[in-house]
């Protein structure tokens, strides 16, 4: 197998990984907007939390991985709920610019908030696939973390499915998403709904903080990837669902080769050059969505 062929491979395969990170991060963004049509810049900050309390659970408390993850997922749905009942409902129908400035500053407690109850310095956990890999060829072997995080997202978004076409709870949330008055007078209880949505993004934020820890770390910072998943939801076509995890491979994709065939420092940058040049094109995004509304 050429050089060039294995660059390219392991581009693929390291950027899909981390684009279905930046896809499950903007997916969290992609869900609120499109129930209460607020934009939560803190979603990577709840990645962050949800990461760490995992890493509790885990490390201090002795769980099973597995039981600590969904310790995690509890915990932070519950953080999600009651973070939109007590305050985040109380802004709804103000201008998008003070939700805005609410949710980054919500980020930037949240992030103050773990350097004091974690502490700064980078840490992580055993996982089932840490130092193990899935050797394909003699150039090109496949960490399992990529493995899991990529199976973890297949399996996490066809859940998100059968749970949004086929339950009664999943259909009253895409109901009160396209008309809030129609399902209320439906007897929709529109703001529970909206408080459970906002508990389902805290958990699909934990997935991806569980996912993403083996090869960035856990700290307070990591929460700065919520802006290259924002880029990813807007990318997409900011709405879209399919399109957030369309956009996060995209930019993961990029990102790593920029990252390999372009001088230092373009890697960090090419998600938003991407996105600008998107933008320009096609503002509404790549699967930009113009319907009618309707319950």
């Amino acid at each position: 197998m050429s050089e060039l062929v294995t660059d390219i491979l392991t581009i693929s395969i390291n950027g899909v990984a981390l684009g279905c990170i930046y896809g499950l991060i903007a997916l969290g963004f992609v869900l609120i907007y499109k129930a209460t049509e607020m934009v939560n810049f803190a979603q990577g900050d709840l990645m962050m939390l949800g990461a760490f309390f995992a890493y509790t659970f885990i490390t201090a408390f002795g769980f099973d991985y597995w039981i600590g993850i969904i310790a995690a997922i509890v915990v932070m749905a519950l953080f999600g709920f009651v973070l939109d009942a007590v305050l985040l409902r109380q802004v709804i129908g103000q201008p998008q610019f003070a939700v805005v400035m609410l949710t980054i500053g919500l980020g930037f407690i949240f992030r103050s908030s773990a350097g004091v109850g974690f502490g700064h310095d980078p840490v992580s956990f055993e996982t089932p696939f840490t130092n193990k890999v899935v050797t394909l060829s003699e150039n090109l072997i496949i960490g399992q973390e990529n493995i899991a995080i990529v199976v973890g997202t297949i399996a996490l978004c066809a859940v998100l499915y059968v749970f949004f076409r086929f339950t009664r709870l999943g259909i009253a949330m895409q109901a009160s998403s396209q008309n809030q008055l129609a399902a209320y007078y439906m007897g929709i209880p529109v703001k529970v709904v909206f408080s459970l949505i906002w508990a389902i993004s805290a958990g699909v934020a934990v997935v991806a903080g569980v996912l993403v820890s083996p090869l960035t770390l856990i700290d307070p910072d990591m929460g700065f990837l919520g802006i290259k998943a924002f880029a990813a939801a807007v990318l997409g076509g900011f709405g879209s669902i399919p399109g957030a995890l369309i956009g996060g491979i995209i930019i993961g994709i990029v990102e790593q080769a920029a990252g390999l065939w372009l001088p230092a420092g373009f890697g960090e940058v090419s998600a938003f050059v991407v996105l600008l040049a998107v933008l320009v094109i096609r503002p509404g995004g790549l699967f930009a969505q113009v319907g009618r509304k309707k319950v």
